[in-house]
């Protein structure tokens, strides 16, 4: 089983809902993933979440859309949307529930477009996979921006999960590669995924990222749990 992340999704689209994801990586135990969380309503999302859609406009990019809910609202709302995700199954789950251009495809696959908004949303950064990376997926997302475009993306600073706990409040981060960098493996049912890379990046970091690859970085919101929500847009 390799996307176990599109059958979860079209296991509970077709009402057969009895188990939730599972994640673990190599800094966290196993967390779960509620898969009804994944078919939220507006309503329902995070504040952050809430914000990057008020902030969507033009043609809109939505990046890893999992079951569509983002894209679903969006094109509620009379916009033009183009949702994507690598998952097979999640693009089934899109179409059975209404969007009308949903496709299977990878980011970096993805040319030959241009939208005047690109969302990437619950840890966008996450799909650099690495610091290394970060160039190549930056460079790609500013050749799918039409010339006034912006990418909406969040993520968060781990920082705070390497709090050594003492008095002076210092951080124990790996003396080997950048601390964002995390490996995750996911569970559902009896399966489990190869562990893959997945990158949370703090804003300092980003920012300087984006800088060096002509793009303006600006902090639109910040959450409770030291995740923020940013807009890039070409310098």
């Amino acid at each position: 089983m390799t996307d176990l992340f599109g059958k979860a999704l079209l296991d509970y689209q077709y009402d057969n809902y009895t188990d939730d994801l599972y994640t673990e990586t190599n800094i966290s135990e196993e967390d779960i993933l509620p898969i009804p969380y994944l078919f939220r309503s507006y309503s329902e999302m995070p504040p952050l979440e809430q914000l990057a859609l008020s902030n969507a406009s033009g043609k809109v990019l939505d990046v890893s859309c999992g079951p569509g809910s983002i894209s679903l609202h969006l094109q509620e709302s009379g916009l033009d949307v183009t949702a994507i995700d690598s998952s097979g199954g999640a693009i089934e789950v899109c179409n059975l529930r209404g969007l009308k251009n949903a496709k299977e495809i990878d980011l970096l696959q993805l040319k030959d477009q241009k939208f005047d908004t690109v969302l990437l949303l619950m840890n966008g950064t996450g799909i650099f996979q690495k610091l290394e990376h970060i160039d190549q997926y930056l460079q790609h997302l500013k050749s799918l921006l039409n010339p006034k475009g912006q990418i909406i993306i969040d993520s968060s600073d781990l920082r705070y999960m390497y709090d050594s706990g003492d008095e002076e409040g210092s951080i124990m981060v790996p003396p080997d590669k950048y601390y964002g960098e995390l490996k995750f493996t996911v569970y559902y049912k009896e399966w489990a995924s190869e562990p893959f890379d997945w990158l949370y990046l703090d804003p300092q970091t980003f920012k300087d990222a984006c800088l060096e690859n002509g793009l303006s970085f600006e902090i639109l919101g910040e959450g409770e749990n030291f995740d923020y929500l940013a807009k890039l847009t070409l310098i």
